[in-house]
């Protein structure tokens, strides 16, 4: 046992003689770069033969660059009698996850028995001057925009001003109120006196009112400036080029794409001299803006069916669907459609003869008849209790199918609808997209409901649209789609995102 101890001493002792030890230039320089990259900076100046123009410019490094932490080593060394040079390279980790690394060489001077380092501001940096500093700067990659299928720009980034209003530093809340709403009616014509007042009085502290672009605000700054409890702030955000252009649904995809607008800022470290200019560019790493986000919406399109909508008096919308591709190229509807919300992609209505595409498809597809097939279009037919005229009870007599869907003859497709199966009414709108649910990525949807008809009289008035069946603009536009593409296109609005189709919700 005794000798096996020995034998392990013996073995210890020379693997510690083996290792290779620093000594010299070296010695002094690992010195210096272990106090340095700890920021003792007082050790670290000690090294040096100027501790005193030494301290000041360490320090200063570390701050101006906002550094985390900083990794430093020796290398190469070169010893030519009382002087030397030793290799020395520093990786800094500077904020957000950033790496700065480059080498240097210090030089050396032998001083009553041992190493010093000759200070100079190269010491920091090879291309550091005296009497200069290293200072991070960062650079905000542009934000991206938002831009229709014609290319022109819907959403830029720009100023908002937030309005906010504090019911109790107001003095009088109704007054001010009212000098508020009467400030803003031309921006936003939903806010009023009593509204402002009641939702202000509801919360503790700053109620935001509206938010306003920038050239609508330089217009009532002065106003909004002596309104007692009122404080406004400005922020960056996405604005709308055309207040005219879609504003519903653009509000929507400004919310949809707002949080992934920001691309990553670029950075760099320049030196600075003593009276702050910049001098040289250490590093630089550019800015990766994130490209532009495009939605399907095109404005010719667009502005052409909002006019269309808005020359008519009662409710009016319009969804145009591109059959090849399942673009949403337009969706408008009318102010007396806009107060009940946004009915052209969920409004719920009974689609009258337009279904009639839908029973003709389940008849095909039952082999009941095809376009060639004779069918008869009475004036009247009469199932079980219920009367179906035709429009002004005009007749056909025996026509095809093909005669009876293009002069519409109710009588043929809800004698047709009643020698269906309950739900062929509900499969066939499901082929044509209506009762199907997609989750269109900055667009409420919802495409109709095709609900199975056991009761004879309901299958029948569903055959030609009445009944219990109900489609949105939004779902008749997807039908008129499926037919002229041949299948149902996947509708999108904005562009690379994806449309959840929900198959399970056939039916309603």
């Amino acid at each position: 046992m005794l000798i096996l101890l020995c034998v392990f001493a013996a073995a210890a002792v020379s693997i510690t003689a083996c290792s290779p030890r620093m000594s010299g230039p070296e010695a002094a320089a690992h010195a210096f770069l272990t106090a340095f990259s700890e920021r003792r900076i007082e050790a670290a100046a000690q090294v040096s033969d100027r501790p005193d123009l030494a301290v000041p410019a360490l320090e200063s490094v570390w701050t101006s660059l906002q550094a985390q932490s900083l990794d430093a080593t020796t290398g190469n060394v070169r010893i030519s009698g009382d002087t030397a040079t030793v290799e020395y390279t520093y990786q800094w980790h500077l904020p957000r996850e950033r790496t700065w690394t480059y080498s240097g060489e210090f030089q050396m001077a032998s001083r009553d028995g041992g190493w010093v380092l000759r200070w100079s501001s190269t010491d920091i940096h090879p291309r550091l001057g005296n009497k200069q500093t290293m200072v991070l700067r960062s650079h905000p990659a542009d934000r991206a925009r938002v831009n229709e299928h014609a290319g022109s720009d819907v959403l830029v980034p720009g100023i908002v001003y937030r309005v906010r209003f504090d019911a109790r530093a107001s003095g009088n809340t109704r007054a001010a109120a009212s000098q508020l709403a009467t400030a803003l009616r031309d921006y936003d014509s939903s806010l009023t006196a009593q509204s402002i007042a009641e939702s202000a009085t509801g919360v503790n502290g700053n109620y935001l009112v509206t938010r306003l672009r920038a050239e609508d605000y330089e217009k009532v700054s002065a106003i909004l400036a002596v309104i007692p409890g009122v404080s406004v702030s400005d922020e960056a955000d996405l604005v709308a080029t055309d207040r005219t252009f879609a504003p519903d649904l653009i509000s929507q995809i400004r919310k949809t794409v707002i949080d992934e607008i920001d691309g990553k800022a670029g950075w760099s470290v320049v030196t600075v001299n003593q009276n702050g200019v910049d001098v040289d560019v250490l590093t630089e790493t550019a800015p990766q803006p994130v490209p532009s986000f495009s939605i399907s919406l095109d404005r010719p399109i667009q502005v052409a069916a909002q006019a269309a909508v808005d020359a008519r008096e009662e409710q009016a919308m319009m969804v145009v669907i591109e059959a090849s591709t399942g673009n949403i190229l337009a969706v408008s509807q009318n102010k007396a459609a806009d107060r009940d919300g946004p009915v052209a992609s969920t409004g719920m209505y009974p689609p009258g003869s337009t279904f009639k595409m839908v029973t003709a498809g389940a008849a095909i597809s039952a082999g009941m008849a095809t376009p060639d097939t004779t069918v008869p279009c009475p004036g009247h037919i009469t199932i079980v209790e219920r009367t179906i005229p035709n429009y002004n009870n005009f007749a056909l007599g025996n026509v095809s199918m093909a005669t009876a869907f293009a002069r519409s003859c109710n009588t043929s497709f809800a004698k047709l609808a009643s020698d269906m199966d309950d739900d062929a009414l509900t499969i066939a709108a499901a082929q044509f997209g209506i009762g199907v649910r997609y989750d269109v990525v900055g667009l409420p949807t919802n495409t109709g409901s095709v609900p199975p008809a056991p009761n004879l009289v309901q299958r029948t008035e569903d055959g030609f649209g009445q009944g219990r069946v109900l489609v949105s603009p939004f779902g008749m536009a997807l039908a008129a789609a499926t037919v002229a593409h041949g299948s149902t296109p996947t509708p999108r609005l904005l562009i690379g995102r994806d449309t959840d189709v929900d198959y399970e919700a056939i039916g309603g």
